[in-house]
């Protein structure tokens, strides 16, 4: 979740970020927890991942303050959540979405296949279907918004240990929602060359000709983000350049060209 453009994250004040102190939340390890879990279970070790650094530090405050939660480490993107879990083998790691360099789906993919023994927590402002189904999809096991006071997060990451579904009751609602709507008459194949859907949204808008500050724009993300995700799916179909992604995009159907309509 890129938080350097006027985002709303930058002024979640009623729940977790809203909570902010003093403490050291910056990038690396953090040597701060609260007690032990109940049942004299040792507390949930677990890193924190955000890229406003204000907020990041909130929640670090935050967690230090709850029972059954020690914080070992926190990060500003998606890079260092990897790396952060690699060093630390953390049980939780609570996680942002719209970060630069890499986001917090992308990262909890990462972790959840390289790093299967830690459990992902999503803590995010956004709550909106693009946001939500790709972080489930890439293997988060909770999904909490920033209004989330201290007792769901520590219930979220007790779930989530459990091997139980973290949710905050508006997520619930918004997936039983989901499963009632009218099923689609027919489904979208799967993105080619293994783009992921944000990617499949990029190189659609460079067909329609916009510039990387304009799919900044449309998409509510940094320009450093756009050019991540460009660079991931040249990568992945073997582009070149725009225009070859332009043609790509033409060929699977990703884009329709000028005066040609889905039918």
């Amino acid at each position: 979740m890129t938080m350097d453009e006027g985002s709303p994250e930058a002024g979640a004040g009623a729940g977790v970020a809203g909570r902010r102190g003093t403490g050291s939340g910056g990038e690396g390890v953090v040597p701060r927890g609260g007690g032990a879990g109940g049942g004299g279970r040792p507390p949930a070790r677990v890193v924190v991942v955000d890229d406003q650094t204000v907020v990041r530090e909130g929640i670090v405050m935050l967690l230090g303050l709850l029972p059954g939660i020690e914080v070992v480490g926190a990060g500003g993107d998606g890079e260092e959540a990897v790396r952060l879990v690699a060093e630390l083998a953390p049980d939780v790691v609570l996680m942002d979405l719209r970060m630069p360099r890499c986001d917090g789906a992308e990262a909890t993919r990462r972790i959840r296949s390289q790093y299967p023994g830690t459990q992902v927590v999503v803590l995010t402002t956004y709550a909106d279907d693009e946001s939500l189904f790709p972080a489930l999809k890439a293997g988060a096991r909770g999904y909490l918004t920033k209004d989330a006071g201290g007792e769901e997060i520590v219930r979220a990451v007790e779930d989530v240990l459990s091997g139980d579904a973290g949710l905050s009751p508006k997520i619930q609602r918004r997936l039983l929602e989901r499963l009632s709507e009218p099923a689609e008459a027919t489904r979208p194949a799967e993105p080619p060359d293994g783009l992921t859907l944000r990617e499949t949204e990029v190189i659609a808008l460079i067909a329609e000709g916009m510039t990387n500050q304009e799919i900044a724009r449309a998409l509510h993300v940094s320009t450093a983000t756009v050019k991540t995700h460009i660079n991931n799916l040249f990568a992945k179909a073997g582009l070149k350049d725009r225009a070859q992604a332009v043609r790509y995009a033409y060929r699977h159907g990703l884009a329709q060209p000028p005066g040609r309509t889905r039918g």
